[in-house]
């Protein structure tokens, strides 16, 4: 989402995580992904990554001005990654109990946050952040984690349809992604 934002054209590669290709384990030495080529330089880890295009390609800005607000949304990318990705990860994966619980966290953790949703238009803020670009997949996903968002979580709801309806959110789907909610 956040190099469609700024128009940047890549060309990006599937890989299947379980053989990845030779090229990827000689740039990688955890061998995931993404990984970001860019001439010379090597990168891994999404929040890296993301970071590195918004001050490679400044406009339009992801990332706050100011350091407080920086650290702020740093913090919360932090804590999306933590809380909620790491929830995404055990449902990519786990069944039974363990992927029942993990469903019921991430459905109340997202319930609990609605008013962080509904304070302005995008997450925490007037303008579009790296922040909103982090969440919005993880929303994407949530029919196919087979989580329904109470009525509570309303505001959840509205700001996931706005941002569905972004055209650098639409742009940045893959084929399989797009299929998730079809």
């Amino acid at each position: 989402m956040v190099l469609a934002e700024k128009g940047i054209g890549v060309e990006i590669v599937d890989v299947d995580p379980d053989r990845p290709p030779e090229d990827l384990i000689d740039l990688n030495p955890y061998n995931n992904v993404p990984t970001l080529v860019d001439r010379e330089l090597v990168l891994y880890d999404a929040g890296v990554i993301t970071e590195y295009i918004d001050e490679r390609y400044p406009h339009p800005p992801l990332m706050p001005v100011d350091p407080v607000s920086r650290a702020r949304t740093r913090l919360a990318l932090y804590r999306i990654e933590r809380d909620w990705y790491s929830l995404a990860d055990t449902l990519e994966t786990a069944t039974g109990a363990r992927a029942t619980s993990a469903r019921k966290i991430l459905r109340d953790s997202l319930t609990a946050s609605a008013d962080a949703f509904a304070a302005s238009s995008h997450f925490l803020n007037d303008e579009l952040t790296l922040v909103d670009c982090a969440i919005t997949p993880l929303l994407w996903r949530l029919d196919r984690y087979g989580i329904q968002l109470p009525k509570q979580a309303r505001a959840v709801e509205e700001y996931a349809e706005r941002m569905f309806a972004m055209e650098s959110f639409r742009r940045s789907m893959t084929e399989r992604e797009r299929e998730m909610r079809d």
